[in-house]
């Protein structure tokens, strides 16, 4: 039996699965990533545990999803905000080095789309976009079993797609961009300045449940905003299946159905909208680096 192994690179936890050929998950394992020892040292962490747990498995190959930007073909990280210390990053590189195996790098949106599209919600279809709505928002579109990264690494990343004219700009994105209007901790920015006191996501959404007016209108907003991006998405791609996923929307499944009807307001009338609630849970971008991984042994 061949294995593959999946790496997910975040800011707070370094992640490793191992599949086997046929996209079981096998294991998988955690480590803290602090961050500010930089990333050899995280890394060789990481590598420890995979060689003491898979030691007699026969990896063929390693996928990695990282936070972007990045630079897809080489490998590299460029400026992630939560991983300061591995700017311009030759990941790729490293990991072929210390595992003398291939590696394959791409953006961890992406590889949350890329399982989504062969083994989740998305599978059987020929064009899959996804979309997480989590604490920053990001997304992955997949056409014939292949990502689409773009010449710069940036196709489907639209957390800095601009859908409204508000003035606050999030990071060193665009003003009025997605991520700085519909991102978790976004959705908890704008209620906390309607209200005047400090909430959560969370509480935004537990407060509209229980009648808050003004609560209310804020999701209200956040479901158009979301449906904008959604419709814009649709004249440009096209996909077959768009997949939401992230925390926002797992926990909040309930208004999958507003957007829907807010994201055919948008288009034509005649256009075939499909859109389905992500299948694959947390291990959805470990499972798509794993994929990944695979790929490079077709």
């Amino acid at each position: 039996m061949k294995y593959y192994i999946g790496i997910d690179i975040g800011g707070t936890n370094l992640r490793a699965a191992i599949l086997d050929e046929t996209c079981n998950l096998i294991d998988k394992f955690k480590i803290p990533n602090e961050v500010e020892k930089g990333p050899e040292y995280n890394l060789d962490k990481l590598i420890s545990g995979i060689e003491e747990r898979w030691t007699n498995k026969e990896i063929i190959a390693v996928g990695v999803g990282c936070p972007g930007p990045l630079d897809i073909r080489s490998g590299t990280i460029l400026v992630a905000p939560n991983l300061r210390t591995w700017e311009y990053f030759k990941v790729k590189e490293y990991l072929e080095n210390k595992f003398n195996l291939p590696v394959a790098v791409n953006n961890d949106a992406n590889l949350a789309g890329y399982s989504e599209a062969v083994v989740g919600a998305g599978k059987g279809a020929e064009s899959v976009y996804y979309i997480t709505l989590s604490t920053g928002v990001g997304g992955g579109f997949v056409y014939k079993g292949e990502i689409v990264s773009g010449f710069n690494s940036l196709a489907a990343e639209i957390g800095n797609m601009i859908i409204n004219e508000d003035r606050y700009k999030h990071a060193n994105m665009n003003y009025g961009g997605l991520e700085g209007q519909c991102s978790g901790i976004n959705i908890a920015r704008i209620a906390s300045n309607i209200l005047g006191k400090e909430l959560t996501t969370k509480d935004v959404f537990e407060g509209a449940k229980n009648g808050d007016l003004d609560l209310q209108e804020v999701l209200t907003n956040w479901v158009v905003n979301v449906s904008k991006a959604i419709a814009n998405i649709i004249v440009t791609v096209d996909p077959e299946v768009i997949v939401l996923g992230g925390s926002v929307v797992i926990n909040n499944p309930s208004y999958i159905d507003n957007i829907k009807e807010e994201v055919k307001k948008r288009v034509y009338d005649w256009a075939n909208i499909n859109i389905k609630q992500a299948e694959i849970g947390d291990d959805t971008g470990l499972i798509g680096a794993a994929l990944l991984a695979q790929k490079l042994n077709v």
